[in-house]
């Protein structure tokens, strides 16, 4: 599949691989900036959600299998857990759009970060951060791994509630035929079966995989705000060239000095 940007096509490409992100990398490493190690930080945290995306998309796959199997079955899970499922592929669908929105605008603020390089010099990208703009979405994608991380502490409590009501049914049926011979009633139920833990496994650890890429995302919000600060202060080599263009520009406007008057030699 071919790289797309500003599209809405997903960015199949690790955001690392990418030409431009690339460019811009080779760029400020190549003139000492002050701000590549930041720079570099963000592409890591975005590439590490992808990672994450992917797991998830994983667990994801995993529930569908297991859904086929109770539906095969016609297990009383069935339905609770379609609704599970149902829910966890909305909330990946949003993170994967989400995190392509971000590798989107990633990749094309890198590219005008060079094409400023070319047009003005290495001062364009004093403030680098000005042209990745990625701020808004990253909050964006924080608060849907937010709520992607509620709907899987919903879908954990929803199966454990199933569970119990379907041992404690059982329990009630069987302590019927007990009394019926005499025997003592059951006063507990079993605990949670092999198949409601089964069930919340991936639930489980699609919540993992969300709260790694909120962390990131949040990471990633600190590294730009901290970029974005150095920028706001003057480098040493900047305050030199003005210091330079100020001495120069004080030698133009000084008065010539006066010809000493002449000896009498000179006479």
């Amino acid at each position: 599949m071919a790289e797309a940007t500003g599209t809405g096509a997903p960015v199949s490409k690790p955001i690392a691989e990418n030409e431009h992100v690339q460019e811009l990398y080779n760029i400020l490493k190549n003139n000492n900036s002050p701000g590549l190690g930041d720079f570099l930080s963000i592409v890591k945290q975005i590439g590490a959600m992808e990672k994450h995306l992917e797991s998830a998309v994983g667990e994801l796959s995993a529930m569908r299998t297991q859904l086929e199997e109770l539906e095969a079955s016609n297990h009383p899970f069935r339905n609770a857990y379609q609704k599970t499922v149902i829910a966890m592929q909305a909330q990946v669908l949003e993170i994967r759009d989400k995190l392509t929105e971000l590798k989107e605008q990633f990749i094309e603020g890198c590219k005008n970060a060079v094409q400023s390089f070319k047009d003005k010099g290495i001062a364009a990208l004093d403030n680098v951060a000005r042209f990745l703009g990625i701020k808004p979405v990253l909050e964006n994608l924080r608060d849907s791994c937010d709520k992607g991380i509620q709907q899987d502490n919903r879908n954990i409590a929803r199966i454990e509630t199933i569970s119990t009501e379907y041992h404690e049914a059982g329990r009630h049926l069987k302590n019927i035929g007990r009394a019926i011979i005499g025997k003592e009633p059951i006063q507990e139920a079993k605990p949670m079966g092999a198949v409601a833990k089964a069930l919340i496994v991936p639930c489980k650890a699609d919540r993992k995989c969300l709260t790694a890429i909120r962390g990131c995302a949040e990471k990633a919000i600190v590294t730009l705000a901290r970029l974005e600060e150095r920028a706001e202060k003057p480098s040493i080599a900047a305050d030199l060239k003005k210091f330079s263009e100020k001495v120069a520009q004080a030698a133009k406007e000084a008065p010539a000095p006066e010809k000493p008057a002449p000896t009498n030699a000179e006479r």
